[in-house]
C-alpha cells in the first residue's frame, strides 16, 4: 500500500517537473511540487485543484499562470490519483 502511494507521488513529481510553467528547467520547483502534491491528496475537483496550483506558484514566483494551463495539469494529476485508487 505504502509503495503504491510513493510510486503515485513520484508520478506527480514527474508531471510537475515536466510541466515547468516558467521555463526555468527542472529542479527549481521542489517547494511548489510538495505543496501541490499535498493539494492533490486533499482535492478531487480539477477546478479547485487548478486554482490551488495557480496560487501556490503565484505565491512563490509572483507571476500568474493562466488558469487553463493549471486546469490541464490538474486533470492530468487527478487522473494519476484516480488510477492509483483503482489498483489493488
Amino acid at each position: 500500500m505504502m509503495e503504491s502511494k510513493l510510486k503515485t507521488n513520484l508520478q506527480f513529481v514527474d508531471v510537475l517537473n515536466e510541466w515547468d510553467p516558467f521555463d526555468i528547467k527542472n529542479g527549481n520547483y521542489d517547494p511548489e511540487i510538495a505543496d501541490t502534491i499535498q493539494a492533490i491528496h486533499e482535492l478531487d475537483n480539477p477546478e479547485e485543484l487548478a486554482a490551488r496550483i495557480q496560487s501556490i506558484y503565484e505565491f512563490s514566483f509572483e507571476k500568474i499562470i493562466p488558469i487553463q494551463q493549471c486546469e490541464k495539469v490538474a486533470r492530468e494529476l487527478l487522473l494519476i490519483k484516480e488510477n492509483d485508487s483503482c489498483t489493488i
